[in-house]
């Protein structure tokens, strides 16, 4: 008996375990392709797979929809592979472990995927069964949104005739969102050079950072392990000589980096030494409400790397000290809501380059132009070069919409309330999906899931029961 057996809706939690059981990291979705495939065909379903691994899979309307309009239920197959330090497990291999603990579904020591594979399991669900009124349904499984929405960007629309899209890869349940931000990855490059230096080598850490979404968390003030780490190699290059190694931080550019490490060879220990605990003094204070487990150590450590000379030290140094990093500007329109930001996710060493990537946002294109230049003026002020390997436009508010008419309709009457309406300042399939289809009218929703894309991830049950009503409410009532 499954791990989740108990619990309501009974066949989407018994999907969602199945899906846990099957490795789908992003790039590494083939196997959950062929569940899927798998499904449709014992099904007896209409499918079509592309060369990406995306799969769709139609199903016919039931008795007294035939002429209703075809109705788009998607979500992404991948997941952001994160598991804590001392977890064993290998993401790319084996399936998640997963527990029940209280109202919460998590998995140990990894994320949970509840991102989105809670859409996943709603969509084989409704497939499954024959007693639940809709019109005609197309089902896109995406993948690899979590990279870069590479599975909807490649994807092949011109079969698709879905009037509506049901998105479910939103993360507060009780709120329906009709837009979000668009989004560029921008890739940094360094050149460094090595000469030889006659120091002490020591391992810097920033580690103990809460991290998060970059997107749906970026307002809340939690710091970035790259930038810190940037601020950690200034203290100390100013307390005495010294040659940086290597330095690496962060998984992925959409999540924030809850650690960072450097290789760094010293003329005096033990004034960098100082520097480091005064460093992780100061930050205790300053983020000791958004971030209070921040650590800055310096330890003893060895390298058989020639060091990057001088120059490129603090080119590198001052690269990570100063590039701009979290919210650049609020909305004046949408109370609460991120307007621009960036993330610094991901910084690596390879052989004699420093690589730096970053993840810029915004629901305003000229802005996300604007952020994205500073990036490149600052990268080639230090002889260094950018590519922008993807970039996608935000998608825009309908102010008519007859998809959010129904969904509010349908809301009021699972849930005796008012939904909130809101903008995302998060990536969305809906804006690629929507420039592909333009006629497409979308909303994006889904239930509770906190701490998104670390170990900490957690699916709120009673949510996920209340999201599946609304989402079959709203399927009988797109007549």
């Amino acid at each position: 008996m499954g791990v989740l057996s108990g619990l309501e809706p009974k066949q989407v939690f018994r999907y969602f375990e199945e899906l846990c059981a099957i490795p789908h990291g992003s790039h590494n979705t083939r196997a959950v392709s062929d569940y899927l495939k798998d499904f449709a065909e014992s099904h007896r379903l209409k499918f079509r797979r592309d060369e990406l691994n995306n799969v769709i899979i139609w199903k016919a309307p039931t008795a007294g929809y035939e002429h209703s309009p075809a109705v788009m239920l998607q979500g992404h197959v991948d997941m952001v592979a994160e598991k804590d330090a001392d977890c064993p497990k290998d993401m790319a291999k084996e399936g998640l472990d997963l527990f029940v603990e209280g109202d919460l579904v998590g998995a140990r020591g990894t994320t949970l995927g509840g991102d989105d594979g809670i859409a996943v399991a709603m969509m084989l669900a409704i497939l499954a069964d024959n007693g639940i009124p809709h019109g005609p349904l197309e089902c896109l499984f995406t993948v690899d949104e979590e990279v870069g929405m590479l599975g909807a960007r490649g994807l092949d629309a011109s079969d698709l005739q879905a009037r509506f899209l049901l998105n479910l890869d939103s993360e507060e349940e009780k709120v329906l969102t009709v837009s979000c931000a668009g989004s560029t990855r921008a890739v940094c490059t360094l050149p460094v050079r090595r000469a030889p230096f006659d120091g002490t080598v020591c391992e810097l850490f920033v580690d103990g950072l809460m991290g998060g979404h970059s997107g749906e968390e970026i307002h809340k003030g939690r710091a970035n392990a790259n930038i810190l780490m940037g601020r950690a190699l200034i203290a100390l290059l100013n307390a005495g000589d010294a040659r940086l190694v290597t330095v690496s931080g962060g998984a992925k550019d959409n999540a924030i980096p809850r650690d960072a490490r450097a290789l760094v060879a010293v003329k005096d220990v033990k004034a960098a030494e100082a520097a480091a605990l005064a460093l992780g003094d100061a930050l205790k204070n300053e983020y000791r409400t958004a971030d209070p487990d921040i650590r800055v150590s310096l330890v003893p450590a060895d390298s058989e790397l020639v060091p990057m000379d001088e120059d490129s030290t603090r080119r590198v140094a001052s690269f990570l000290f100063c590039a701009p990093n979290g919210v650049q500007m609020m909305s004046a329109e949408v109370p609460g809501l991120v307007q621009t930001s960036l993330n610094l996710g991901q910084v690596y060493t390879e052989g004699d380059t420093v690589v730096s990537r970053f993840m810029i946002r915004s629901s305003v294109n000229s802005q996300a132009a604007e952020t994205t230049e500073k990036v490149i003026t600052l990268t080639k002020a230090l002889g260094g070069t950018v590519d922008i390997p993807a970039s996608y436009s935000a998608w825009q508010y309908r102010p008519d919409s007859r998809l959010r008419e129904v969904m509010i309709e349908a809301f009021r009457a699972v849930y005796h309330e008012e939904p909130k309406v809101a903008a995302l300042h998060a990536g969305l399939e809906c804006g690629i999906l929507s420039g592909k289809m333009p006629d497409l009218d979308c909303i994006s929703f889904g239930p509770d899931l906190t701490n998104i894309h670390t170990p900490r991830e957690r699916l709120h049950i009673a949510s996920t029961e209340r999201t599946w009503k609304l989402t079959l409410e709203t399927l009988k009532r797109l007549k």
